[in-house]
């Protein structure tokens, strides 16, 4: 097909120009109506969505998005539309773009599930392909690891990905937000006492797994899942595997999620994942096991709350949608905020250039009561 860009790029400029001017709502439809496209972004990037939260336009809003705008795009300055309209207080506007994210995200997991083959244009379109060690499994386990102490202090893993980029796996500054979760995991579960079942998911640093060990009463079980061999060679060195009730499995969690090494158990109290290099789709297919894996409705699961964790828009989409997909297998989560600057925002430098956000969502989920 012949397609006139320049027409296009011109109905676009038209389009959030128009939306800047505060045009009428009438004429702004007739200019989609008309061919103007609803995903156009300017030199700076900026869309008619943009363009829309800017002027705070809450009708106009509901519109673009019901024509189809992206509610993710981001503008040059990495601001999506939901953060306009949330710098400007805008709660009305920032709620409906948020949720058009979730019903996209919700709406995203439904195709993947039942999309083609992995090859197909549609797969391609519904996840990009990152094969570097913080996008692949493979490549992830198949690179090397350094645990190294850096400049603030912090002892950090990290993994490189490409010639040159070092991404941290697991870092120091995570700790404060290890400690609420494991005191909101154990205090006060009806089996404390009697030495709980405790299953982690991805080692990292050990600071989880240490915290666990540190709890009033000593678990009963503590089975650790860690893949990455250099993780493994690091826990030998601890002496994580002559450690009294800690089993380790050595592999990923969907080597073992139906084994009888893990349902022999009778059902875990607490159970925490947080690995590396896996999407939110694999954490949504752990999801799915939770029944099958916890003891029952007093029993507790976490995650770590860390994807879109650069934006706050991506960050309570992905936070909703997470509670969304717990609900559909039966769980009911609580959140409690945990302040990650702890007074210095500047302390953990680049290191914390993932977790962008000064909260952090903290998930604790329990089977809902019959």
């Amino acid at each position: 097909m012949d397609v006139d860009v320049n027409g296009i790029v011109e109905q676009g400029y038209a389009l959030v120009d128009a939306i800047l001017s505060r045009r009428s709502l009438p004429e702004i439809k007739a200019l989609v109506a008309d061919g103007a496209p609803v995903w156009y972004q300017d030199d700076e990037g900026t869309s008619p969505l943009h363009a829309a939260a800017y002027v705070e336009n809450n009708e106009l809003v509901k519109f673009l998005i019901g024509e189809g705008a992206l509610w993710n795009a981001v503008d040059k300055l990495h601001n999506t539309a939901g953060d306009i309209a949330l710098s400007l207080n805008n709660e009305t506007a920032y709620t409906i773009i948020r949720d058009a994210g979730i019903r996209s995200e919700l709406l995203l997991r439904v195709l993947a599930k039942h999309s083609p083959a992995a090859n197909s244009p549609l797969a391609l379109i519904l996840k990009a392909t990152d094969n570097t060690a913080a996008g692949s499994t493979d490549t992830f386990l198949a690179t090397k690891l350094q645990y190294v102490t850096d400049e603030q202090g912090q002892e950090i893993c990290v993994v490189k990905v490409g010639d040159e980029e070092e991404v941290g796996v697991m870092m120091g500054w995570e700790r404060g937000i290890m400690q609420d979760t494991v005191r909101n995991l154990c205090t006060g579960h009806p089996e404390l006492a009697n030495g709980l079942k405790i299953l982690n998911v991805g080692f990292g640093l050990g600071i989880v797994d240490t915290l666990f060990q540190e709890i009033t009463s000593k678990p009963a079980v503590h089975v650790i899942i860690e893949p990455h061999p250099d993780v493994l060679h690091h826990m030998r060195e601890q002496g994580w595997y002559d450690k009294e009730g800690v089993k380790i499995l050595e592999g990923k969690w969907q080597d073992f999620v139906e084994s009888d090494e893990l349902l022999s158990v009778g059902g875990f109290d607490v159970i925490y994942t947080d690995t590396f290099s896996e999407d939110y789709a694999e954490l949504h297919r752990f999801f799915g096991h939770m029944p099958d894996l916890l003891a029952g409705p007093d029993s507790r699961f976490g995650f770590f709350n860390g994807l879109g964790a650069t934006n706050a828009l991506f960050y309570d989409v992905y936070t909703h949608v997470s509670e969304l997909h717990l609900a559909d297998v039966g769980m009911d989560v609580g959140w409690s905020d945990v302040d990650v600057f702890e007074g210095d925002a500047d302390r953990w430098g680049k290191t914390r250039e993932y977790f962008a956000m000064r909260t952090y969502r903290l998930p604790i989920a329990k089977m809902r009561a019959l």
